[in-house]
């Protein structure tokens, strides 16, 4: 197994070369510089489906540089933004020019690429000496859509990469082990109001939700201020139930949120912690509340946000859900002074929940509604998918896009996923100009970035 149990930083970086200098044997060194930009970014979206952020992160990290090339310098704090920051992966424009050049070839350099790439990433996910479902889930993603651009491409067959999923490691490190906040973390600075402000004005719709958070920081502040001055302060509960179709920006909102709550005094911390059913409830009597407890401890001073929340309560009498609930709503009680709890999820099922235990119905009481993005909404989110990745609509590809959007929400039915169909249509239109352009003779800048009508066809369905 492709394993970094153990491993110094020094023999991760031998780990790193042993599989970049296979490939550059085969392919050159031209794209060496491409490889490990691309090979960091990986690492940045895998770990942030770990959770957490440790040292030994930091010199997997560092370690990911190719003979003659500058070892990158990060410290613990830049990587955790990083990977804050880290995008959905997409395949890089490197990629697909290797891919071409294969077919005219006869050569696999793509595929060797793929077999390597997989090999450093389960390295790097077994950095914390845990391969995770959702850290495997990434990297046979990664392997996947690498591998379909091969075969849109003819690249002749070859060896396959390894199956990221038998790699999964049987026993999990505890939650506050695998906690996203580290201690040199905490001593960062905490980000300005205006700016956290700022940031939440500059997302797309969600003017009724704006509204309500700026309304509840308000109350926030003027608390804070009665009770400088020694004025009677009622009780206030912070925690929230946040309904809503998939896609709303619950999530962004609610770390914005924490964020927030941090900057006005309102939390010590300010992180948070986002679980859903299978981060709370264990599958044995007595481990429920044992898993909850460490979840709790990690969201100390910050925000817990759990999505889809009534999951907790699907099951019989004897379900460990209610096990669960019980535990946070005794953290809650113990820790309301530095514990603000989201729970999210579809707005009937939400409201069930709440009222299937009077401890939830007495704590949550404030309720903020997400809704679906309008056909222009859905629009301008594509648009900004578009500049973040370094792509143009043509003009006539615009207009397409806005009639496909546009009936995308007049036509929404109960699945309709808002921001993350928006997402999918993208990779769609994505995938389908990259079968296009790798048809091309020669491809120009322009081309290689550029969304015509013809890319958005069939994108809605997938």
């Amino acid at each position: 197994m492709p394993t970094a149990w153990n491993r110094s930083p020094e023999e991760l970086h031998k780990m790193y070369l042993s599989n970049t200098e296979a490939f550059y044997r085969a392919a050159g060194r031209a794209f060496a510089r491409d490889v490990d930009d691309f090979t960091r970014s990986c690492a940045l979206g895998l770990w942030s489906r770990a959770g957490h952020v440790t040292e030994a992160h930091v010199d997997a990290f560092n370690s990911l540089y190719s003979k003659n090339e500058e070892p990158p310098r990060r410290l613990l704090w830049d990587l955790t933004s990083g990977i804050c920051a880290a995008r959905d992966f997409l395949p890089p424009l490197f990629f697909w020019t290797l891919a071409e050049n294969d077919k005219k070839n006869g050569t696999d350099s793509a595929r060797l690429f793929v077999r390597s790439l997989t090999n450093i990433l389960l390295s790097l996910a077994a950095v914390d000496d845990d391969v995770s479902f959702q850290e495997a889930e990434y990297i046979s993603s990664c392997a996947d859509k690498l591998g379909a651009i091969c075969d849109a491409a003819g690249v002749k067959k070859a060896k396959p990469a390894l199956n990221a999923h038998d790699y999964i490691t049987s026993s999990e490190p505890s939650f506050t082990e695998k906690s996203a906040v580290t201690v040199a973390a905490d001593k960062q600075e905490k980000p300005d109001l205006d700016e956290l402000m700022a940031r939440l004005d500059e997302l797309i719709g969600l003017e009724s939700v704006k509204k309500e958070v700026k309304s509840l920081v308000n109350l926030i502040k003027v608390r804070t201020l009665r009770a400088e001055h020694g004025l009677p302060v009622a009780p206030m509960s912070l925690h929230l139930v946040f309904t809503g179709n998939p896609g709303t920006g619950k999530t962004t909102v609610a770390r914005l949120l924490s964020e927030i709550y941090a900057a006005i005094g309102a939390l010590s911390r300010g992180q948070l912690v986002e679980v859903d059913r299978s981060g709370l409830v264990a599958g044995y009597v007595g481990q429920t509340a044992i898993k909850t407890s460490e979840v709790i401890q990690s969201a100390l001073g910050g925000v817990l946000f759990i999505d889809e929340a009534y999951s907790l309560t699907s099951g019989g009498e004897s379900d460990f859900g209610r096990e669960a609930i019980e535990t946070l709503l005794k953290a809650m009680e113990d820790h309301r002074s530095d514990l603000v709890v989201i729970v999210a999820g579809y707005d009937e099922p939400m409201e069930k929940f709440i009222w299937f235990n009077p401890g939830l119905k007495s704590r949550f009481n404030k309720y903020i509604y997400f809704p679906d993005y309008t056909g222009k909404e859905l629009m301008e989110i594509f648009k900004s998918a578009c500049e973040k990745n370094g792509y143009d609509l043509s003009e006539s590809a615009e207009t397409a896009a806005k009639k496909m959007f546009e009936s995308l929400y007049e036509t929404r039915g109960q699945n309709f996923g808002n921001g993350r169909d928006v997402r999918n249509m993208f990779e769609n239109a994505v995938s389908r100009q990259a079968d296009r352009v790798a048809a091309m003779e020669k491809t120009s800048k322009e081309e290689l970035m550029t969304l015509l009508a013809e890319d958005l066809e069939d994108c809605a369905g997938g």
